[in-house]
């Protein structure tokens, strides 16, 4: 993702057949991965979308022995039916395509992996090191470059549309005066910073722009001419609306310095090719460059690591090989298994980033557990009054309860402000991330705390006195 998880992004593809995929034939065949009919997948996706409310609409799509398949239910947000051509933001996936780039680029001499990132920068430019240890192209494609999720000078004059004013100058200015906590190749820690880094740094040694690069040398070869930053008028008729966690139309993204780290927009029928290509990639000009994205692996957790851009989780007996992304309004997700070859390519038109994951990596082996279904219900703003107020988590992390009419909003320390919905009188869970906020009912007056379930723990906070 990019900024809360502070923006997502997407990935590449491989040609499977020169011109477009007819997307009413392939929702006609509805061919799901072996182990799911097409009746169950379009019954998951209802559920999503008409139950659990955490998104307007969904396109899924698969290659099953060799044929594609879509499964859509929905709405785009406009005129226009969801369908295998709906253009989505991808968010994250773009660092993947980013890899790519730089995987090819080893392949043609042009970088080498080992480079210091300070050598393709202006002279003016004082990279941060960890005692003279630089921090190299593979380790801002691996995540383990030390650099943060976001740079501290990242303060956008619009967060309908944050990136767009994150410039080149900005960027030199935060790397000039940023000091590493970790040696570059020792730690993980998902950087939208050192993936935007990337992409910039790869236009530079080009002398073209980070879209030409990744249009020229992956879409191209893979017939993926629905993939673009830039949208074509085609592109621009057939884009679904995004919408925020609550499901509320929300503008596009831009971006300027930090392209490699989010700024793709893509189809299923484009990421269906690149899927063919990551099950078979033979017979594609950058089977090299692919095998290299994936042939260096660096731990992350939980049995999982990571390759150039991929996330790769190694349980249940399989591997699975994924990378999601989301932007303000926009979910995406794209996987496959090196053992059973299962696939999955999920676009949905709304920040739903936690539940698509979930529905992604359950769908590719279904020992993963499924999203959990929650379903909203109405509460009496009576009874949201009494939860208003601060509660301390810790000293230094405090949620801000601020009921609105029949609505329950939550600000965390340092953080924005989400909307949480209600399961019950007194449960009530986040839609931005999988957490879970519970009140103890008050016997009269004010809730007196509150827990906060996130990650597997759960965080008691009292309620602090009023000022």
């Amino acid at each position: 993702m990019l900024h809360r998880r502070s923006v997502l992004l997407a990935g590449p593809a491989l040609l499977f057949a020169r011109g477009r995929v007819q997307a009413q034939s392939m929702q006609a065949q509805s061919m799901q991965a072996p182990s799911l009919p097409a009746q169950d997948l379009a019954a998951i996706l209802k559920e999503r979308v008409d139950i659990a409310r955490d998104t307007m609409g969904i396109v899924a799509a698969t290659i099953d022995g060799g044929r594609p398949s879509v499964t859509v239910h929905g709405q785009s947000g406009s005129d226009r039916p969801l369908d295998a051509e709906t253009v989505f933001e991808i968010g994250s996936i773009t660092k993947v395509l980013t890899s790519l780039l730089l995987a090819d680029m080893v392949l043609r001499g042009e970088v080498a992996m080992d480079d210091p990132a300070s050598k393709f920068l202006p002279a003016s430019v004082k990279m941060p090191d960890f005692e003279g240890a630089p921090i190299t192209l593979i380790d801002l494609a691996t995540y383990t470059s030390g650099l943060p999720r976001m740079p501290s000078n990242f303060a956008p004059k619009d967060w309908g549309n944050p990136y767009i004013d994150y410039t080149a100058e900005r960027l030199y200015d935060y790397l000039s005066n940023h000091k590493l906590g970790f040696k570059p190749g020792t730690h993980f820690e998902y950087s939208n910073l050192g993936f935007g880094l990337l992409g910039h740094i790869l236009e530079l040694r080009a002398g073209k722009s980070y879209e030409e690069l990744v249009v020229s040398r992956i879409c191209a070869p893979l017939g993926m001419d629905d993939t673009r930053i830039t949208l074509t008028s085609s592109m621009r008729q057939r884009l679904a609306q995004g919408h925020n966690a609550g499901l509320a139309p929300v503008p596009n993204w831009d971006f300027a310095a930090l392209a490699g780290a989010g700024a793709f927009r893509s189809t299923a029928n484009d990421l269906l090719k690149f899927v063919q290509m990551c099950l078979d990639p033979a017979d594609t000009p950058l089977a090299a460059a692919l095998k290299m994205t994936l042939s260096e692996r660096r731990p992350r957790m939980d049995q999982r690591d990571v390759g150039l851009g991929w996330f790769v989780s190694r349980r249940f007996g399989d591997e699975l090989i994924w990378k999601s992304g989301g932007t303000g309004g926009y979910a995406t997700f794209i996987g496959y298994s090196t053992k059973t070859r299962r696939n999955r390519i999920l676009l949905s038109n709304a920040a739903n980033y936690d539940a698509n994951i979930a529905l992604g990596t359950h769908l590719l082996n279904a020992a993963y557990p499924p999203p959990k279904l929650r379903r909203e219900v109405q509460v009496d703003p009576a009874v949201l009054a009494t939860y208003a107020g601060r509660y301390e988590i810790s000293p230094t992390f405090i949620l801000t309860v601020r009921p609105d009419g029949g609505r329950l909003f939550i600000q965390a320390t340092a953080q924005s402000e989400f909307e949480v919905y209600a399961e019950s009188d007194t449960e009530f869970f986040y839609r931005v991330v999988d957490a879970q906020v519970s009140f103890v009912r008050p016997d009269g007056g004010m809730a007196p705390s509150l827990t906060l379930h996130q990650n597997g723990k759960n965080m008691p906070g009292k309620r602090l006195p009023q000022d």
